[in-house]
């Protein structure tokens, strides 16, 4: 019997021979689980492949899969003749006799687009069923928050009787298919591995180092794990819908699409900064493109829909302003906010003249008291400058109820929490909308933290 999986090691592993002591039990629903199969028999171990459709089942037995390429099929037809790989619609069997249980996840949707993991529960419920003391799980495919934990971890402790991290062992993989395949995101792209407990993340990250070419990512944080795909999966479907209303544009204008991404491409630059706020020559600039649609009656809904959103982070700005004071016993009303970083800097993203007034305004009409620093402005630019602003950090922070950061200044990386906690007025707050304070160290220094798009002080 080979050792337990769950407390693997990697001198265990280090060669295709030593890999042939384990089985890895592949449970899958589709053709292209079948490229799993073929990675981990590549790699030296044992490989069960189990999925009910016999059909699927049928061909892999003669080494074929419609989602493989052809010199793939001639190594997995020796794999097959060799009895490294075999197959089976057998799922209790291929559970029982494995050491490491693989199910491949794709996640389907009914007619109202509702997302449909009843396959997955059930498929859970077998594996769980069936599993050995000391297995390991790994569960590949994108899902959505929280099924790992309240799904898949739950439903296999509960039918299999073993604990988490002492008997069982339990990872994610937030693998996408590719084009079809799972292969070349696996042979491209290092590969992310999750476990909330540190046996399960050690055990499944030497398992997929075998198979994953370009290494591993580890993290314990499983709903983080599952974002990525899900962020992902978003950014393609809002950039191929853009990309769309491109080429609608372009047959309306008179335009050759494919000329101008020849030009794009060759340009430098292209930030894919994720900075709240766009620079000011973007605002404009797009609303430049937004009045060339409209004169040729093409409709440019994307960047519409973004320039709103943006908008709206203004309001949000100063909503979280508004819920750390209030979370500090305090009313935004007569409070002293420091806005920190307002220059628009060659590779630092700032608010544009035209947000930094909205907000400053929507600050004031709520009662605050607001004041400005940056280190980097211009005695010219301060002669200019029509918002309340302070020479020094220290003079802008002094008796401040709230610090918000808007640039990710240098400076503002490295802020003295001790210094601040002197001379601002505390309970304090700090809001940081472009991450450049870890949170946990702020509120161990007894502030009250905010943060754009981080949502740790929910926890």
């Amino acid at each position: 019997m080979s050792p337990s999986a769950l407390h693997i090691k990697s001198e265990e592993i280090d060669t295709a021979e030593k890999r042939q002591k384990y089985t890895v039990g592949i449970i899958g629903q589709d053709q292209t689980d079948v490229l799993y199969a073929y990675l981990f028999a590549e790699a030296g171990f044992k490989v069960t492949y189990a999925n009910p459709d016999q059909a699927i089942v049928n061909l892999l037995v003669k080494g074929r899969a419609l989602c493989l390429r052809t010199e793939i099929e001639s190594k997995l037809k020796v794999h097959i003749r060799n009895g490294h790989l075999v197959a089976t619609n057998d799922i209790k069997s291929a559970v029982s006799q494995s050491d490491i249980v693989a199910i491949a996840f794709s996640a389907k949707t009914d007619e109202r687009k509702a997302v449909d993991y009843s396959q997955l529960e059930s498929t859970c419920k077998i594996v769980g069923s069936n599993l050995r003391c000391g297995s390991l799980v790994i569960v590949l495919g994108v899902m959505g928050l929280g099924i790992n934990e309240n799904v898949v971890r739950k439903i296999l402790e509960d039918t299999s009787g073993l604990n988490l991290g002492t008997d069982l062992g339990l990872a994610y993989v937030p693998q996408r298919v590719v084009n079809g395949s799972v292969l070349e995101g696996t042979a491209s792209h290092e590969l992310m591995v999750a476990a909330s407990e540190k046996n399960s993340l050690n055990a499944a990250s030497t398992i997929l180092a075998a198979i994953a070419r370009k290494g591993v990512i580890k993290t314990e944080k499983v709903r983080t794990a599952e974002a990525v795909a899900l962020f992902q999966a978003a950014r393609e479907q809002v950039n191929a819908a853009l990309t769309d209303e491109f080429r609608v544009l372009c047959e309306k204008a008179g335009l050759d699409y494919f000329d101008i991404c020849k030009l794009l491409d060759s340009q430098e630059g292209r930030s894919n900064s994720s900075s709240m706020f766009t620079g000011e020559n973007v605002q404009t600039e797009t609303c430049i493109l937004l009045d060339s649609a409209e004169n040729v009656a093409a409709r440019l809904r994307i960047p519409s829909i973004a320039a709103e959103v943006n908008d709206e982070t203004i309001k949000h700005a100063a909503n979280l302003a508004q819920n750390a004071m209030r979370e500090c016993g305090k009313a935004l009303r007569r409070a002293r906010i420091a806005l920190l970083g307002v220059t628009q800097i060659p590779n630092m993203r700032s608010p544009p003249k035209a947000v930094l007034q909205k907000l400053v305004e929507t600050l004031t009409r709520k009662g605050a008291r607001v004041s400005i620093y940056d280190p980097y402005l211009t005695e010219s630019a301060l002669e200019k400058m029509t918002f309340p602003f302070k020479k020094s950090l220290t003079e802008v922070i002094e008796n401040a109820d709230c610090v918000v950061i808007l640039t990710a200044h240098d400076q503002f990386r490295r802020l003295n929490l001790n210094k601040l906690k002197l001379i601002m007025k505390m309970p304090a707050a700090i809001v940081d909308l472009e991450g450049a304070v870890e949170p946990d160290k702020v509120e161990k220094e007894g502030f009250i933290y905010r943060g754009f798009g981080r949502g740790v002080w929910k926890k």
